[in-house]
């Protein structure tokens, strides 16, 4: 299966806590936009043979395109890729976009799927990650998408916020469940270096993360998510049935996918490669036919050390057959020996060679992974 991600670059504002590549100045998008479509014209060709199952609009917030942009966005793909008739096509969205006009315009176009950055339905929660939405917006955007008939939506949940009690937590799942949504994505509030967030923590102007509360949130998730019908089929993503994101899949199962925009990464094969994480190189550079991509020949060990970390992440778990097949008996005995003590410790189950995190071990996932790495 082969994917497209295209990275829009701009935000109404910044999150205290992101450390994507963004601006909050939209006065270059005009020229992003012309410069996107350059890009897909030099690369048209990875795709040449395989046809596109997923595309994928992150950001920054994609919502900040107009329907003029989006549709001179399709028409290019159209014309450059085999796009599956039933491709995935996700859009996210932030729920103050996400007004009546605007769900028209993105439902005229390819858009099936709508990724909603809700992150909380507290108020609270908002202000502090200096969200531009309210907890009513976060709302009425859902509510508003199923009206104009998108059945594919999935939102985004943030717990371990400063402040958050066990209980508001439980609430904010609540209030997910209730309205039905098919896939949710929940993540940990982690402090990234150079973010905002770091900042007020080092100069004491916010608490820092309390990792023990994180970690007991994460379980209280997983066992709601399980008690309201979810299958938690990576560790940051939960769906009800038959409702996997296909783009999400193929970046655990190493399928390959093709980045667009600035700051994108690509998985072709072998090699890794990715865009500038800077507006204007970025657009100057396809203004004179250059693409702005540095890549990287990933190695045995490389691959290796990658398929472990995603795949022990995932419900498919990681297999000792593939590690032999694609790499070598010895990475398989190496796997074997480095993972034992886990398994005795009950946080690695195994079944027919095939090695599976417990929810134990989802708390422990990051550490267990590097754990097994070739160094």
């Amino acid at each position: 299966m082969a994917g497209i991600y295209i990275h829009i670059p701009f935000c109404k504002q910044a999150c205290n806590y992101c450390d994507f590549h963004f601006s909050t100045s939209l006065k270059m998008k005009a020229s992003f936009v012309d410069a996107l479509l350059k890009e897909i014209d030099l690369r048209k060709s990875v795709f040449e043979t395989e046809t596109i199952e997923s595309i994928y609009f992150g950001g920054g917030t994609p919502s900040l395109l107009s329907a003029t942009e989006l549709d001179r966005i399709f028409k290019k793909l159209y014309a450059s890729f085999t796009i599956s008739v039933d491709a995935e096509i996700t859009l996210e969205a932030n729920p103050d976009d996400l007004n009546f006009e605007k769900i028209q315009e993105i439902k005229s176009t390819p858009v099936n799927r709508l990724s909603i950055g809700i992150q909380s339905f507290r108020d609270a929660d908002l202000k502090f990650m200096n969200r531009a939405h309210t907890s009513s917006e976060a709302l009425g955007s859902i509510n508003m998408c199923k009206d104009a008939g998108f059945t594919n939506l999935t939102i985004d949940l943030i717990y371990g916020t400063p402040g958050m009690t066990n209980e508001a937590w439980m609430e904010n799942l609540k209030i997910a469940f209730e309205l039905d949504i098919p896939h949710i994505s929940s993540y940990a509030l982690t402090v990234e270096e150079k973010t905002a967030l770091h900042y007020q923590i080092l100069k004491n102007k916010t608490p820092d993360i309390d990792e023990n509360q994180s970690a007991l949130q994460f379980e209280m998730l997983m066992a709601e998510m399980k008690r309201n019908g979810y299958e938690q089929y990576e560790i940051s993503n939960f769906c009800k049935p038959n409702s996997y994101s296909r783009h999400n899949s193929s970046y655990w199962k190493k399928d390959n996918y093709l980045g667009l925009g600035p700051s994108a990464h690509s998985f072709l094969g072998n090699k890794r490669l990715w865009n500038v994480s800077n507006n204007t190189k970025y657009i100057k550079s396809l203004q004179v036919g250059e693409l702005p991509l540095q890549e990287e020949c990933l190695t045995t060990q490389d691959r290796y050390n990658e398929y472990i970390m995603t795949s022990l992440r995932t419900k498919w778990g990681c297999s000792i057959g593939h590690i032999e097949t694609d790499f070598s008996p010895e990475f398989a005995r190496y796997f074997k020996t480095e993972i034992k003590d886990y398994v005795l410790q009950g946080a690695i189950s195994v079944e027919n060679e095939v090695y599976y995190l417990t929810d134990s071990g989802k708390l422990l996932a990051d550490r267990i992974a590097s754990d097994l790495f070739k160094v």
